[in-house]
């Protein structure tokens, strides 16, 4: 007996000191470093960060990180329950779409393929089971709106981070090796998307690469955070984009809280915006929440739809993986209650879309607007009370 005592002691003191210099050594390994260069308005020489107030480091329950992931691990987070499975039609666009002429399709969370000028434009392609590393994390409850055989080739493809939900790098690598597009990301991103051997032309904030005379991708300021490893936070950049286009350019707002909410109209700067690609979804961790700091909810969706001043808008970033409390389908009821409050005219500017619908975005006109948004409407019970 005493024999097993020592032994299980010894083996105790042995976890301890594996534990120990786990928690001193697997932090540094899993810190990875993708971008050198000096200090600028958004990088402090090691890191980047968000200069109009940097507050996405917090959890966004405001608890414990033990007891969040404690929770999203057994399942007591008091989230609501999502289908395993939601039937779709998947399209099969066409090769191309020429002239002014502009179609979406949305593929999932937040994969846009727009088509336009004889261009085929990707967003954040990802086409895996699983949002996560090694094949692990949130499951996907909507086969993707294009199979990947019916893609046509793609000439242009940006990234907007390194967060798994964004940047597959499988998925990257299948479309490099097939198409050889114009992949345009921001600074630090390219460390880790040349794993796949693919060319990769990284930018920060305010410049562009011109894809042809009048059409160029200009990589644009929001408000997030960046991380594969945890460790490695902040190593590499975040970003939206704005795609400029003679029938009115495309904007791509990524992966983004609200922050000071300014980087809206500074994309508009660069030209009217024909179709706004924005994401809703991925906004509640606690009762109540309609936002946190590196997700923005309908409501402040709605915000940067008028500071674009856009004329169309699709919502993405719903409804594909769970990785928030709210109901599957909360954000899109959220955002038609919400847009009949806020200063847009025409509820049908922005609005949901099927997985698979191939969306003719309507030329540009420039919105018409109420003078001012009603924001006790957005007290009402039909936003307030959906789950």
């Amino acid at each position: 007996m005493r024999k097993a005592m020592t032994g299980l002691g010894k083996a105790v003191v042995l976890m301890i000191i594996v534990l120990g210099l786990a928690i001193t050594i697997i932090p540094r390994f899993l810190d990875h470093i993708y971008f050198f260069g000096p200090p600028r308005a958004n990088f402090d020489g090691a890191r980047f960060f968000n200069p109009d107030g940097d507050d996405t480091a917090g959890l966004p329950t405001g608890g414990s990180r033990g007891a969040f992931l404690a929770s999203r691990i057994f399942g007591t987070d008091g989230s609501a329950a999502w289908p395993i499975n939601v039937a779709i039609n998947p399209a099969k666009p066409a090769q191309r779409v020429n002239g002014n002429r502009m179609t979406a399709t949305w593929v999932g969370h937040a994969t846009m393929l727009v088509q336009t000028q004889g261009l085929n434009i990707l967003t954040d392609p990802v086409w895996s089971k699983n949002s996560g590393p090694f094949g692990i994390g949130p499951a996907r409850v909507t086969a993707p709106g294009i199979g990947f055989d019916d893609l046509p080739k793609i000439d242009i493809l940006v990234v907007s981070h390194n967060h798994y939900d964004h940047m597959d790098l499988d998925s990257i690598k299948r479309i490099w090796d097939r198409d050889r597009p114009a992949i345009i990301t921001s600074l630090g991103n390219e460390t880790l998307i040349g794993q796949t051997g693919a060319k990769v032309t990284a930018l920060d904030w305010g410049q562009r690469k011109t894809v042809r005379p009048g059409i160029d991708v200009i990589v644009t300021r929001n408000h997030h955070w960046s991380s594969r490893w945890f460790a490695d936070r902040n190593r590499a950049l975040w970003s939206s984009f704005v795609v400029t286009l003679p029938g009115g350019n495309l904007y791509f707002a990524g992966d983004t809280g609200f922050g000071d909410g300014a980087w809206g109209a500074e994309a508009a700067d660069y030209g009217p915006v024909r179709l706004a690609l924005i994401p809703i979804g991925a906004f509640r961790f606690r009762p109540g929440q309609m936002h946190i700091a590196s997700h923005i909810g309908p409501i402040q969706a709605e915000r940067i739809f008028a500071s674009l001043g856009a004329s169309f808008a699709i919502p993405i970033h719903w409804g594909t993986f769970k990785l928030s409390d709210e109901a599957r389908d909360t954000p899109p009821r959220m955002l038609a209650e919400v847009i009949k409050c806020g200063r847009y005219l025409d509820p049908n500017q922005f609005r949901a879309v099927d997985v698979g619908a191939v969306v003719d975005v309507p030329a540009y006109r420039k919105p018409a607007l109420r003078p001012a948004p009603r924001p006790a409407c957005l007290q009402g019970q039909a936003i307030q009370t959906l789950r």
